[in-house]
């Protein structure tokens, strides 16, 4: 375990020295507290307007920019040090492969919740000082709700951005499989899911159709984010489908954590297989 926290805090200490830690927290802040400001201006209001349109929309923005900046966090965890001349050097010392691993995957991790609690607590503080009548205790749980899920689905790309780093041997590869996966689960997976129910006419069984929102992490985020307050019928697109799944909150939030989980394990698996 000290081997682990270790590399993990080298990782976080690179992290304050490349600014990372600062730049995602200052970009999450200004983002939320932009949102909560100007996020009903398409309707002709300006001010805040309410904890769950806030949340909702910072969860729409979400999904594309927290798997972008995990992916670009850990893309090169391992074949950077690779590259770098580093990697065989760290494998000298007592340290196995598997403490290697979950040392960067804590380390990034901590990144990124830390930038996550700082971005958006700021937001939320802010929020409940500035509005007026908001109500404290609704607004304090949806936040925690929100960074939670955040953090979950921040994550589950960093263990993606493993399962690829431990892969390749050269750092432009990474950075591309990189991009794929987040051009994939962001933008085309749900295109392929509403293709794949237009094309086949009402054919697929609509027990499975649900089930398949599953294989997306950033669909299981919105699910938590947009059921938590207004429920089935606030479900709209290819999301629809969401109202009937058979699972509550808590299996999407198991859901979340196995997405987590089983990249991370496959992740290990390859690193402990590859040749250096």
């Amino acid at each position: 375990m000290n081997a682990v926290w270790t590399i993990a805090r080298k990782e976080l200490s690179d992290s304050l020295r490349n600014r990372w830690l600062v730049s995602i927290a200052l970009v999450f802040a200004t983002l939320a507290l932009g949102i909560a400001w100007f996020g009903a201006a398409a309707s002709g209001q300006v001010g805040y307007a309410s904890t769950p349109a806030t949340i909702a929309s910072l969860a729409s923005l979400g999904i594309f920019l927290i798997p972008l900046i995990a992916l670009l966090l850990a893309y090169d965890a391992i074949v950077g040090e690779e590259e770098g001349g580093t990697l065989l050097l760290l494998m000298t010392y007592p340290l196995s492969r598997t403490q290697l691993l979950l040392g960067k995957f804590l380390g990034h991790g901590l990144t990124l919740a830390l930038a996550t609690v700082m971005g958006f607590g700021v937001a939320g503080i802010a929020i409940a000082l500035l509005v007026d009548d908001v109500a404290i205790a609704g607004l304090a749980t949806a936040m925690a709700r929100f960074m939670g899920s955040t953090i979950l689905l921040g994550w589950g790309f960093i263990a993606l951005a493993y399962l690829v780093s431990v892969r390749v041997s050269e750092k432009p590869v990474a950075a591309g499989l990189a991009l794929a996966i987040w051009f994939f689960f962001v933008l085309i997976f749900d295109l392929m899911l509403l293709g794949g129910l237009v094309a086949s006419e009402g054919t697929l069984n609509p027990e499975l159709l649900p089930w398949l929102l599953l294989l997306n992490p950033t669909d299981i985020y919105r699910l938590l984010n947009i059921v938590a307050f207004g429920g089935s019928d606030s479900l709209s697109g290819v999301l629809s489908l969401g109202s009937d799944l058979p699972v509550g909150p808590a299996g999407l939030w198991l859901a979340l954590l196995l997405w987590c989980g089983l990249p991370l394990a496959g992740a290990l698996m390859l690193f402990r297989n590859r040749r250096i």
